[in-house]
């Protein structure tokens, strides 16, 4: 049996991975479409040796497809996804629009699957950075109860989309050549730079970035106790997200328990050889499925706390792979 499978923000660099990973991991499709913003109308795109052709994103169109996944825009979700769901269409959306809505499940399908059962249609895909810290952190909760989570995050400028992409690569250029160059995307030159904002900020002075780790781990884990205290940074990577996260737990532990752990579980591959300069780099994610797990060590001074270093593609599995994931989870279960 086949689905109808539409990509909403088909043009787009999450739309365009969304596409690969359907077409890499064989899914059902008996029909696909493109869709995206109405500039985009009649261009086409690739599905494996297929081109498709764009359309604009309309609740008519779209709502051809038994499967919409979503990654056009807060605004534009807001707008159509409602009415699309009334039509029956269940869509994944990879947007802000829906993750805090409790009508809504968010999923990660290594973790809280069974969220899927009281969907109502729409389905939220987590935040990037949030999706690789719990996909890292969730085996370990498991097994001792997170307490406390110190969270720093190092977020490629991919995240921002193709723009920003192009920003990073005209902004190093100008730099080397000792040109002008005014930055549009960020609010800042990005190249040889680290900008510690990403989002608009909130109260108390942290971003909505960070504010989304906060809010996304007690809705997955669904434990509101776990204190998250996150700063997110944006550095001048292309694509793949590094963070440094400090986990404190309700029990003791050994370091040869964490690595049993993570090495046997679901989504994780540790990368953890100090001596011979083994650890997770963004630079050799790229493309990848996992979420990469390297640098563990106890704190020093908490012997309940742990120490690691995370990195994902932060367009695949953080974005992309997740949606797709969780279209074969509701596949698979019917």
């Amino acid at each position: 049996m086949g689905y109808k499978i539409a990509v909403v923000g088909a043009t787009g660099l999450v739309g365009q991975e969304m596409l690969k990973i359907l077409y890499e991991r064989k899914i059902p499709v008996s029909e696909i479409y493109a869709f995206a913003s109405a500039k985009s109308e009649g261009t086409y795109v690739e599905f494996g040796d297929e081109k498709i052709k764009v359309e604009k994103a309309t609740v008519d169109g779209i709502s051809k497809a038994d499967f919409a996944l979503f990654s056009i825009g807060e605004e534009i979700s807001l707008e159509l996804a409602p009415e699309i769901a009334k039509r029956g269409t269940i869509i994944i959306d990879n947007s802000n629009a829906f993750r805090m809505n409790p009508d809504v499940p968010l999923v990660i399908p290594e973790i809280n699957p069974e969220d899927l059962k009281n969907h109502k249609n729409i389905i939220a895909n987590p935040n990037c950075s949030t999706i690789q810290m719990l996909v890292a952190l969730n085996p370990l909760h498991k097994k001792w109860r997170l307490k406390k989570i110190f969270v720093a995050t190092y977020q490629s400028v991919s995240g921002k989309g193709k723009d920003a992409i192009d920003e990073l690569l005209t902004a190093t250029s100008s730099f080397l050549k000792k040109e002008d160059y005014s930055p549009k995307v960020f609010p800042y030159p990005i190249a040889f730079n680290l900008i510690p904002h990403i989002d608009s900020f909130e109260d108390e002075n942290y971003t909505r970035e960070e504010m989304k780790m906060v809010r996304e781990t007690h809705k997955i884990l669904h434990d509101p106790t776990i204190k998250v205290s996150p700063t997110c940074v944006r550095v001048p990577v292309l694509r793949g997200h590094s963070e440094v996260i400090n986990a404190e737990f309700e029990e003791e532990f050994t370091l040869k328990e964490v690595f049993e752990v993570l090495s046997n579980a679901p989504g994780v591959k540790v990368l953890d050889d100090p001596s011979n300069r083994v650890y997770p780099m963004p630079l050799f994610c790229d493309g990848k499925d996992e979420v990469f797990v390297g640098r563990i060590r106890k704190d020093l001074f908490e012997p309940k706390a742990l120490n690691m270093w995370v990195v994902s593609d932060n367009i695949r599995k953080g974005a992309a792979l997740n949606a797709v994931q969780i279209l074969e989870y509701m596949i698979n279960n019917k």
